[in-house]
């Protein structure tokens, strides 16, 4: 029974990561719970670098950030995702779906802050660690969020 149990455990989290969504399924889906979009050209290409897509997005990440939403109570705006530009590797990139960036405001920083800090990145960002073991990283002018756990 118990094996049974961490084996279906395990197919739906693969599956979560499998999942990806259109742009507009991912849209649709966080503007539901009222996360705001951003981008600085007003676009969704998810191959111009001046736009911000949310096209081929895991459904784990789409999960995770309205999980955050719903958590922390705070506004929460996407000004990153998968488009290029910006984390086209290889592994747990924007590009592969992966990472969300979302802008700053008093009530994330605060609510983020809350969790442990587990160190700095190669580039300074100070990264913090939420239950689900998901990394926040604070950028300049956005938090950076990889999404690599089960929300």
């Amino acid at each position: 029974m118990f094996v049974g149990f961490i084996i279906a455990s395990l197919f739906l989290a693969n599956a979560a990561y499998a999942c990806r969504m259109s742009h507009a399924q991912a849209l649709s889906s966080v503007q539901s719970v009222g996360i705001g979009i951003w981008s600085s050209h007003g676009c969704s290409d998810r191959n111009n670098p001046m736009c911000t897509s949310l096209d081929t997005i895991t459904c784990n990440a789409i999960n995770c950030i309205k999980v955050f939403k719903q958590s922390s109570g705070c506004p929460v705006t996407i000004t990153g995702a998968t488009e290029t530009g910006h984390g086209n590797g290889a592994g747990l990139t924007h590009w592969n779906g992966y990472k969300i960036d979302i802008s700053l405001n008093a009530c994330v920083d605060n609510y983020i802050r809350r969790w442990p800090f587990i160190g700095n990145r190669g580039d300074g960002a100070a990264m913090y660690k939420a239950g689900s073991g998901n990394v926040y990283a604070r950028e300049k002018d956005h938090w950076d969020i990889v999404f690599n756990n089960p929300c």
